[in-house]
């Protein structure tokens, strides 16, 4: 099992700048596809980005395409969301899932349930 912490969310000006981190442990880092998804009280889960194990595949929802970016660490067993010019309907809890998927074969990384293992989610807020 995986354990998984997601960290760095707080309250933001639109227009400004956020960096979630995700921290993995319980398997090797490098075997993990990662994804962040975002819920609101309104909203199902929605995708919002993904990576591959092996880092050379990255993925974004159409809403953020172009302000967000993926990123990932083996080093230091992490994943993080660099979130840029934020609005506030960017305004969730953003959550990180981790995915043993070390050859690529997952189908759907888009899918909240390719994931094995959830964070606790952290809180975005922008305010206009």
């Amino acid at each position: 099992q995986v354990h998984v912490v997601e960290s760095g969310g707080g309250l933001v000006q639109a227009g400004g700048s956020l960096r979630l981190s995700c921290a993995a442990s319980g398997r090797t880092f490098s075997s993990l596809a990662m994804g962040w998804f975002r819920q609101t009280p309104t909203k199902p889960r929605e995708f919002v980005a993904s990576i591959s194990a092996s880092g050379d595949i990255t993925d974004y929802a159409d809403s953020v395409k172009g302000r967000f970016t993926i990123s990932r660490d083996n080093a230091k067993n992490s994943a993080y969301l660099q979130m840029n010019s934020l609005t506030p309907e960017d305004t969730a809890d953003y959550y990180c899932g981790a995915d043993h998927d070390p050859y690529g074969y997952a189908a759907n990384y888009r899918v909240f349930w390719e994931y094995d293992s959830w964070g606790q989610g952290t809180q975005v807020t922008v305010s206009a």
